[in-house]
């Protein structure tokens, strides 16, 4: 087996990542080596990530790297990654996912007083916080995550919001305020998550991942992605998804909320088939946003 090149960004959480991935090669018997990405969203730390492209500004060079051969595996953060795989690509691997709540870093939510200030990027994130407390005053979030943990208690920042399973691999856990429950604050697509994707037709490479592939953490993605490639990447509600499995069983629970968190609306489905599942939660839910409505649903409106 010769040495699998992994493409991947430099920042510390990315590069953690990579050695993650590294590591369980190793223990397969697999060597790799890194190949590093500079991606457009690492180039501007200043634009709103909707403003440069949302979804796959942290992505696209990563995959490019992989189709045009410089790679032979792209490693994302699974929240990064375009709602379609481009053609010549497979997700093939998920080799483990850490908790995808997100968390305060800085104050707890109850510890923010009237008026308090919390920096997030995320549309999600922001309409989920003015949800449950409509007088935070909510400012935008750009750099790397030790810039991002260091804003609490400067420029007038209270808190920020961040993803649990980052500060785990950052080894800063010790930071977090709150833990914010995903049954009602349900993290983004993918979060928590380590994608790989390979070339479609390279079996070497897939055969190589293989042994160190999660099935449960795969299945859990596959449905929240086809959750998110059916909303569509034109979609401007923030919307988030979350799955989990028991058994054969997989559990798929979102969310879709105006952006300033003034009305939304929460279901969950159960099915075997990740994919339907996917498709068919986001269907339901874009429904009774167009003014259906489903028995059981919870439903809120300003």
């Amino acid at each position: 087996m010769r040495v699998l090149r992994l493409a991947t960004r430099r920042s510390p959480l990315a590069l953690a990542q990579a050695q993650l991935v590294q590591e369980r090669l190793r223990r397969s018997g697999v060597e790799s080596e890194f190949v590093h990405i500079v991606t457009r969203g690492d180039r501007d730390h200043v634009a709103p990530l909707e403003e440069i492209g949302g979804l796959g500004v942290f992505a696209v060079e990563v995959q490019r790297a992989v189709l045009d051969g410089a790679a032979d595996v792209a490693v994302h953060s699974a929240k990064d990654l375009p709602s379609s795989t481009p053609d010549g690509l497979n997700l093939v691997c998920v080799p483990e996912r850490r908790d995808a709540a997100d968390v305060l870093v800085g104050r707890s939510l109850a510890g923010l007083g009237p008026g308090a200030t919390v920096a997030t990027g995320s549309p999600r994130r922001r309409a989920l916080l003015l949800e449950r407390r409509p007088d935070l005053r909510i400012v935008g979030l750009r750099g790397n995550m030790g810039t991002r943990l260091a804003l609490p208690g400067r420029d007038g920042v209270d808190a920020v919001v961040a993803a649990m399973a980052a500060l785990e691999r950052l080894e800063e856990v010790g930071l977090v305020s709150e833990r914010l429950d995903p049954s009602w604050f349900v993290p983004q697509v993918g979060q928590g998550a380590i994608a790989l994707e390979s070339r479609a037709d390279d079996g070497e490479t897939r055969d190589a991942l293989a042994p160190i592939n999660e099935p449960d953490a795969l299945t859990a993605l596959t449905a929240e992605r086809a959750f998110l490639h059916e909303l569509g990447a034109g979609c401007s509600i923030p919307a988030g998804a979350y799955a989990t499995l028991s058994g054969d069983t997989v559990s798929l629970s979102a969310v879709m909320l105006a952006v300033d968190g003034s009305s939304s609306i929460r279901a969950t489905l159960e099915g075997s088939d990740p994919s339907e599942l996917g498709r068919e939660l986001a269907l339901l839910l874009r429904d009774e946003m167009d003014g259906g409505s489903l028995p059981g649903w919870e439903v809120r409106r300003g």
